[in-house]
Parts: structure tokens; C-alpha cells; sequence
């Protein structure tokens, strides 16, 4: 029986695209934005990766800043992949320096840091956000649909 990947496409050397490095690190997998985008000053905008996760029961992941954007004011909502979540994961970025910052698609954008649990969850994710397709997804309030 063959597994399926946790993360797709999935780099398990370290590549480099416009000085920024993505894929598998020492302690986390850095992702790559999948189109482009401009953030002006205080501006804040949801974007999406590359890569799609299908995440094990027995993992969970929490996106956090990559250095290089960190140091440009660039920063990442703190998301969480939930275990058992499947899907294209969408970003919620914003722009807290006083320049505008064009981010190109295919750059690394945010580090996904993976945390093994004890035991697979007995409560896998099977929420409103399970199978998101590769698009910037905006909020959905369960019931409202």
C-alpha cells in the first residue's frame, strides 16, 4: 500500500528562487506562494501556496514567518493545519512596513513547522476548510452557507 504524500510537490532538498530558500529544512518546510502579489504599506491580503497538504492524524502544523519577509514588515497570520486537514493552504498576510512589497509567484513565502503527536487524534480535522482548492479562500461561517 502506497502512502500519500504530506505535502505536494514536495522538495526534500533546500532550493533557492529569487535569494529566499523553500523546502525541507533542518525543523520545518518552507512553501512557496502560487501567484503574484503586491502588498503596499498597511495593506493585508489572503494568498495561497503552492503546495497542497494532506495531513496525518498524528500531526499537526503552524505556519509562521519567514525570516527574510519578517525583516521587510511581511507577516503571516498564525494558521493552523489541523490533523487529518486536506487542501490548498490559504495565507493571510500583511504588509506592516512603510514600503510596498511586490512578492512573486513561485517565491517562498512562510515555513510550516510540524508537530508529532503522541497518538493519532481521535478528532481528525473534518471541517469547513477541508479540501480547499488551490485559490485564496476567504472565511466561511459554518451554517450560513
Amino acid at each position: 500500500m502506497r502512502s500519500e504524500p504530506m505535502i505536494d510537490p514536495f522538495e526534500s532538498e533546500r532550493k533557492i528562487i529569487n535569494g529566499k530558500s523553500y523546502g525541507l529544512s533542518a525543523s520545518s518546510y518552507d512553501v512557496r506562494i502560487a501567484h503574484n502579489l503586491m502588498l503596499n504599506s498597511g495593506q493585508s491580503s489572503l494568498a495561497h501556496t503552492v503546495e497542497n497538504f494532506r495531513i496525518p492524524t498524528n500531526v499537526v502544523g503552524y505556519v509562521v514567518d519567514k525570516s527574510t519577509y519578517a525583516r521587510r514588515f511581511i507577516t503571516a497570520f498564525n494558521t493552523l493545519l489541523d490533523p487529518g486537514w486536506e487542501g490548498n493552504l490559504t495565507l493571510e498576510l500583511v504588509n506592516l512596513g512603510d514600503r510596498s512589497i511586490n512578492i512573486h509567484a513561485g517565491d517562498p513565502i512562510v515555513q510550516i513547522v510540524f508537530h508529532w503527536l503522541d497518538e493519532h487524534t481521535d478528532r481528525p480535522y473534518d471541517g469547513k476548510y477541508m479540501y480547499q482548492t488551490p485559490a485564496a479562500h476567504g472565511p466561511r461561517y459554518e451554517g450560513l452557507e
